[in-house]
């Protein structure tokens, strides 16, 4: 089938499924075959080639800015109404991988267990009394949480979005918490005049970046000698990292919700420790983000009634329903992206870096 004439079936078959009309069945075996091809795409059929190709994906990394796309991606998923996200996510509006340890976890419950399991690998005690710097906070999950968990800690949070911040900001009032700063600010630019921290942790942000070594280049001096970084990533654990970009109409997830993103390969990261060096690395099946988004995906569809009016005044009258569509069609994908080969194929890395502690403060 020529490119053109598939390009065209590809945008009459959205059509209808814009229209709320296709079960979720037909929708999720056309999602499975838009995975085969990628994953077809991304998996070489030899050690040599893929490391090959590893080298010339990190080779690029090097000679690009650190993130692209910044506005369309900030757009896409962080100016929806805060009601949205208040319906949708759980308890603690964690945007990003819940962990599921055993049957029958709620996602309210699965939410706590990966914050949990964050700060014990990023080595956060009870006890601890440095100062920590989420970026990226997203709806201030794991800073709330480490607020409350560590309150000698003085925390630092940033966001480059401003209903992120005030949604953040209300919530640290209703609790009562005094320990947590939240700035509008873009991990590009951010600059922190005579402040330095213990730890900087970010959950979910590096997709959004391309620069590695500018990027931790720019966290090693946010450091103090022999603090940490800790880094929460979704991941290919099998096959090479991959820019999202727009090559065909099938690009669905590129134009509506990840311009400029990249889903890294498990080792990419450890090709950047220039000014960071890598303690530990651990794989979290993807069967949990899976699980995380199936979860959202059934809130989302429960809660039309109220979701229809929010994306009235998000998109407009005439594309409320198509919106929500489409982000039922992004929890479809999503889950079903995490759940290929039992969660075996794509999943969540975490990683623990440490800057030297001879290294001299910038």
């Amino acid at each position: 089938m020529g490119s053109a004439v598939y390009d065209e079936l590809f945008r009459r078959v959205l059509g209808l499924v814009e229209k709320d009309v296709v079960p979720d069945r037909a929708i999720r075996a056309g999602i499975r075959h838009l995975i085969s091809k990628r994953v077809k795409s991304t998996t070489p059929s030899s050690a040599e080639e893929y490391y090959d190709k590893l080298q010339e994906y990190v080779d690029e990394l090097k000679t690009m800015p650190v993130a692209e796309q910044q506005d369309a991606a900030n757009e896409q998923h962080y100016e929806v109404p805060t009601e949205y996200f208040t319906t949708v996510l759980g308890e603690h509006r964690k945007y990003s991988s819940c962990l599921y340890s055993r049957p029958g976890m709620t996602l309210e419950e699965a939410e706590v267990e990966m914050m949990e399991l964050t700060c014990q690998r990023a080595q956060l005690a009870t006890g601890f009394d440095g100062d920590i710097l989420e970026l990226g906070c997203g709806w201030g999950s794991l800073s709330l949480f480490m607020a409350h968990k560590l309150p000698k800690a003085r925390i630092t949070a940033i966001s480059n979005s401003r209903t992120q911040k005030e949604y953040i900001d209300g919530q640290a009032r209703t609790r009562g918490i005094k320990n947590l700063t939240v700035k509008t600010q873009d991990v590009v630019t951010a600059e922190f005049e005579g402040e330095s921290f213990d730890r900087v942790v970010s959950i979910e942000m590096f997709e959004h970046m391309k620069n590695y070594e500018t990027l931790l280049a720019r966290i090693s001096s946010w450091l103090r000698p022999g603090g940490m970084l800790f880094v929460h990533i979704f991941v290919h654990a099998k096959g090479l990292p991959f820019h999202y970009v727009v090559e065909s109409e099938d690009d669905w997830m590129t134009k509506n919700f990840f311009a400029g993103g990249q889903t890294p390969s498990a080792d990419l990261l450890l090709h950047f420790q220039k000014d960071l060096s890598i303690l530990r690395q651990w794989y979290v099946n993807g069967v949990h983000y899976a699980k995380t988004l199936e979860d959202w995906l059934v809130r989302h569809t429960t809660s039309k009634a109220k979701i229809i009016p929010l994306f009235e005044q998000a998109y407009g009258k005439e594309e409320a329903l198509k919106w929500y569509v489409y982000w039922r069609l992004f929890y479809l994908a999503c889950a079903e992206f995490f759940a290929r080969e039992h969660g075996e194929r794509f999943g969540v890395g975490h990683y623990l870096f440490q800057k030297s502690s001879t290294h001299m403060c910038t």
